[in-house]
């Protein structure tokens, strides 16, 4: 399987997201990363519920929801109304995480888990053979435009090796300083789905851009 793109909505033009929801179908990219803050869980606060129903209409490609939450199974069925696709929620807002995907499961979603930058691969043996995907954060959630964490490519490495040694299906996602430099090495350690922002929405041609991510080798 090729690896998929996904850009992150957290840096399109708020001001104007119909065109930049367009763009995104007209591009190579095959997922539309939404990243919802509480300014609890992480230090900002993003977008929720209505921006999603608004633009479900409007995009063409899956919706991968990203939940930098405290208790996200609060609003598992409330954004499977929405138009997610995939629900991801983080290891470390989630007490009851076996149930928790079951339960995204259960509505009729992928389900996935993410790691922040100093939660180990490790956690997830007990885990990782139920969910669909797992996003590792390389850098600290939050705000788009950050320092690419470089142990995130030691980290897929090793997440690659437990998903073979459980048997597992689950696809590794990386979320954070996703650029030209990055996303090959990402690629070669074993990543299946980039997430970028400001390298798409901040470069002069995005659909350029994308297409670029998409066919590195």
């Amino acid at each position: 399987m090729s690896h998929l793109i996904a850009p992150s909505l957290l840096s399109a033009d708020f001001s104007n997201l119909k065109k930049d929801v367009e763009m995104i179908n007209k591009s190579e990219a095959d997922w539309f990363h939404l990243d919802i803050m509480d300014g609890v869980f992480v230090p900002n606060i993003s977008f929720g519920i209505p921006v999603l129903k608004a633009i479900k209409p409007l995009a063409e490609k899956p919706f991968d929801v990203h939940l930098m939450i405290v208790q996200p199974e609060r609003y598992i069925k409330a954004f499977k109304d929405a138009g997610a696709d995939i629900f991801n929620v983080h290891y470390e807002a989630s007490t009851h995480l076996h149930r928790t995907i079951q339960s995204i499961h259960a509505e009729g979603m992928k389900a996935g888990v993410t790691l922040n930058p100093h939660t180990p691969v490790s956690l997830l043996q007990d885990i990782v053979a139920d969910v669909d995907l797992v996003l590792l954060m390389s850098v600290n959630p939050g705000f788009g435009g950050q320092k690419f964490i470089e142990n995130t490519l030691n980290k897929v490495s090793e997440l690659k090796d437990l998903i073979v040694k459980k048997n597992s299906k689950a696809l590794i996602e990386i979320d954070g300083g996703v650029d030209g430099t990055t996303a090959p090495k990402l690629i070669k350690a074993g990543a299946d789905v980039l997430v970028s922002g400001s390298y798409i929405f901040g470069a002069k041609d995005p659909m350029k851009t994308i297409s670029d991510l998409k066919n590195l080798k």
